[in-house]
């Protein structure tokens, strides 16, 4: 059955931290590679619900680059994993209406998988029904420090002065610059915190966590975080009068 449409504003992007793959394998008493292949599935109910709600952006935070650092099997798994699901999904991806991009450090992958990447966004930078952000090899602090060096270049090159650097000449480096900045966090699996994932880009996101593991997660859970969401205040530093005067002026939407 599919879920009841939410009333209220609908997130214009959503960022999603899939956490609790390997809890649900063993829990089962299965590797963490099987937990990895389920949530896989999630991945597609997410995408089917953001298109049937008219979401623009989904970001989901695939591999960090934290992640390296797990059992060489492990990481073999999952890069197994992505491949697989470079070769299978993109097509339909395309045929769906799907921007398909990828943020992080590339160059730790192989060839063939970052030739992938680079060919599903190719194919599908075109489309604008939903932008599909993975964040693989991803780190918050490594994006931000990114961006600072990329001011620091054009300072030393004499493309910019220093006195010319403040939060918008920063934000316009980080990571999906040309999206909306998420509207709506969600964390699967019980932690709370967001573990290094879009740091600057969180900044005024509302924060929404279920101790649901991601492999059960699903269009209940997506609707009870969309309805959490629409019955929030979002002030942005302002007085809910404020917020509410700007909204009934003609024109106004998001801040």
């Amino acid at each position: 059955m599919n879920a009841p449409i939410p009333t209220g504003p609908v997130p214009r992007h959503i960022a999603v931290i899939m956490d609790g793959n390997g809890r649900w394998a063993a829990r089962r008493k299965r590797p963490r590679a099987i937990g990895h292949r389920a949530g896989a599935r999630t991945v597609n109910l997410c995408i089917d619900f953001c298109l049937e709600r008219g979401v623009g952006a989904l970001t989901l935070f695939a591999f960090s680059s934290e992640n390296w650092g797990r059992p060489d099997e492990e990481v073999g798994a999952l890069m197994k994993l992505f491949l697989g699901a470079l070769d299978r999904e993109v097509g339909e991806l395309h045929r769906r209406g799907v921007r398909l991009r990828f943020i992080g450090e590339r160059s730790r992958f192989s060839d063939g998988i970052r030739g992938r990447m680079a060919a599903a966004e190719t194919l599908t930078a075109g489309n604008t029904r939903l932008t599909l952000a993975v964040a693989a090899s991803y780190g918050g602090r490594q994006d931000i420090a990114s961006a600072a060096r990329s001011l620091a270049e054009d300072v030393a090159a004499g493309r910019l002065r220093p006195d010319q650097i403040d939060e918008a000449a920063l934000g316009a480096r980080v990571a999906l610059a040309d999206l909306p900045e998420p509207d709506l966090f969600i964390r699967t699996g019980g932690d709370l915190r967001v573990s290094n994932f879009l740091l600057w880009q969180l900044a005024y996101t509302e924060l929404w966590f279920t101790e649901t593991l991601w492999p059960e997660f699903g269009a209940q859970e997506l609707e009870q975080a969309l309805q959490v969401y629409a019955s929030r205040e979002r002030r942005f530093g302002l007085t809910g009068e404020q917020i509410a005067t700007a909204q009934d002026a003609p024109g106004e939407g998001h801040p």
